[in-house]
């Protein structure tokens, strides 16, 4: 099979296609054929400062996360053919992951997908809309009368979580750096827009949000926290700030009276909750946002894209 591997820190230009045999299967685990992958910033930061630790097994294809159909189902109760997704668990870090044709992954990391997607709409999907449905549904417990504040809006997620909290019913505040922003955000759903000069508990809002999505991180986390009316809720999910802890942590001063701080960890996804999420998808009208696809062989370029961050939305790599 074709595979791209990762033997240690290095450029994008670096990264190349090279023959490896299919792994065979074992007990607990599948093969998948994959058909397309979703790229990661974290497959980047692998890439660029992780891959030389001890802590990652290289040498290592990269991926987080991949669609496609079971290839070989082992003792796993899949069958050969059901179309899937994988995420998260350790691929492409603690063991192989999508950057191939074939992936062996745990069973309990891939699970059955029915959508009328194409492979690519589909791989747009996995981490990216699982991070934002978990944030907004086990987070947040976002309702139709909620009014939610999406701070990082313009990022892959915070788009996908428009998306999804329009499909729930609840009004959305999206909260983005550039003015330029705003019409491509009111498309994917956003009732009103905002600009986000780090201290939006100053201004004075259209709506007030009783829910917050934090996707920026503690570089904003207060001001979120201040934002929000009481009652309220704060689920801090993302790190875009690049700040990646609170200093000197005080939670009975930090956290404001009537008011919860929640969090998301994508890391364990479970068949329910992709099922909660893909009906979501589908019975609320959702189309899965990508920006720019590439094939295996571009794969330098799709990197090179992807640590610059200039895509403007989701890359994907189409497997053929």
């Amino acid at each position: 099979m074709r595979a791209v591997v990762l033997h240690g820190c290095c450029k994008a230009d670096d990264l190349q296609v090279s023959e490896r045999p299919v792994p065979k299967v074992r007990h607990g685990w599948v093969l998948v054929r994959v058909r397309a992958v979703g790229l990661n910033h974290s497959e980047a930061l692998l890439r660029m400062y992780e891959a030389d630790n001890d802590y990652i097994n290289t040498p290592v294809v990269p991926g987080i996360e991949c669609v496609g159909e079971i290839a070989d189902a082992s003792d796993s109760g899949f069958s050969q053919g059901d179309r899937v997704m994988a995420l998260m668990g350790g691929m492409g870090r603690s063991f192989n992951g999508s950057y191939a044709e074939y992936a062996l992954l745990p069973a309990k990391n891939v699970f059955r997908v029915d959508s009328p997607f194409d492979w690519v709409s589909l791989a747009a999907i996995p981490e990216t809309y699982y991070t934002a449905y978990g944030s907004l549904t086990e987070g947040l417990m976002l309702a139709p009368d909620d009014v939610l504040l999406v701070r990082g809006a313009t990022s892959t997620v915070g788009r996908a979580a428009i998306q999804l909290a329009k499909a729930i019913g609840a009004t959305v505040v999206a909260a983005a750096r550039r003015e330029c922003s705003f019409a491509q955000l009111k498309e994917h759903g956003a009732d009103h827009c905002i600009t986000d000069d780090e201290h939006i508990s100053q201004q004075t809002l259209p709506v007030r949000p009783n829910k917050v999505l934090e996707l920026v991180g503690p570089k904003t986390l207060h001001d979120s926290l201040l934002t929000v009316a009481r009652p309220g809720y704060v689920c801090n999910t993302g790190i875009l700030g690049h700040r990646f802890t609170v200093e000197h942590f005080d939670p009975i001063k930090y956290i404001p009276n009537g008011v919860f701080l929640t969090g998301f960890f994508s890391n364990f996804p479970t068949q329910a909750a992709i099922d909660g999420m893909m009906g979501l998808i589908i019975t609320g009208g959702v189309h899965p946002l990508y920006s720019k696809v590439f094939t295996l062989d571009e794969i330098a370029e799709a990197h090179r894209l992807l640590e610059a961050g200039g895509a403007g939305g989701k890359i994907v790599l189409k497997i053929d």
